[in-house]
């Protein structure tokens, strides 16, 4: 009975993995970002290879590799920082502010290391500056209020192109229909004219228009 009891514990525990959720939902999304600025930096370190007449292929490793680091630590050390301090749904803009600037420094940090030791304070002090501006941009510009006195492009006395409202469209198309109206007068008129002229000249009277919208003979 026990063999039976741990064996169908065992099989739980492959079918769920080797990995709890809650290691899987931090550990997954900050491999994704480091693949993402890691790839980012295979590019710039190709590029730089060749602008310095070096070997492309190395430079890019080596690049892809601390970008690598930089993108997956940030991201791992700002979700358990979040995590922390109550989750993304109850933090606040400081909170995000603090989660950011203390993933920038952790991030900062463990490159410098891959540089050196002597470059583990400085990547701390300056990848922590770097991470809390950066989030205090994007709450500015996440939470920026909308300015319902704001004039759009169209409004504006500068552009060509003018926002009319439904009054002045009703206006616009009324003049247009009495602008045409007024053109299919003046072409009955010739028309009148051309017939009053033939006739006059002894010749047979010209027929009628056909009028598409009469119905026609079956």
């Amino acid at each position: 009975m026990a063999e039976n009891d741990s064996t169908s514990q065992a099989r739980t525990k492959a079918r769920r993995g080797l990995l709890p959720p809650e290691l899987i939902d931090v550990v997954v999304p900050s491999i994704k970002v480091g693949g993402l600025t890691g790839a980012a930096g295979v590019f710039t370190g190709i590029t730089a290879g060749i602008i310095r007449d070096a070997s492309p292929a190395l430079f890019g490793i080596a690049s892809g590799i601390q970008w690598f680091t930089l993108g997956s630590t940030f991201w791992l050390s700002r979700t358990v920082a979040i995590k922390a301090l109550g989750g993304e749904a109850v933090i606040d803009k400081t909170d995000r502010t603090k989660a950011s600037a203390l993933a920038g420094g952790t991030a900062g940090a463990v490159g410098g290391l891959i540089r050196g030791p002597r470059n583990i304070l400085p990547g701390f002090i300056i990848f922590s500056l770097a991470g809390g501006i950066g989030q205090l941009f994007t709450n500015g510009v996440v939470n920026a209020p909308a300015n319902p006195n704001s004039k759009s492009i169209l409004q504006s006395k500068w552009s060509p192109l003018k926002k009319l409202t439904d009054d002045e469209y009703r206006h616009l198309m009324d003049e247009k229909l009495l602008r045409i109206d007024t053109e299919i007068a003046l072409i009955d008129d010739k028309i009148a004219e051309l017939r009053a002229s033939h006739q006059e000249a002894g010749n047979e009277p010209l027929p009628p228009p056909v009028d598409d919208a009469s119905p026609k003979a079956a």
